[in-house]
């Protein structure tokens, strides 16, 4: 397997833990997206995708840990 798209999936995991959770679910999303987009961005990935596999990674960390937000 490439290390690109396992690098990506990192950089996305980690990017929606450092932004924090957010109070709402729209907050959780839209922090996540920023994160993804950004660890896309930084990996010449795709953005959208990025976008939401970190929409994806921080709503479902948020809901699963909410102690921890």
């Amino acid at each position: 397997m490439p290390a690109k798209p396992i690098l990506l999936t990192l950089s996305i995991a980690l990017g929606s833990a450092l932004q924090g959770c957010g109070e709402t679910t729209g907050e959780q999303a839209l922090y996540g997206a920023g994160a993804g987009a950004l660890g896309s961005a930084l990996l010449d990935g795709n953005l959208l995708t990025g976008a939401a596999v970190g929409v994806a990674a921080n709503v479902i960390y948020c809901k699963e840990n909410p102690g921890k937000c």
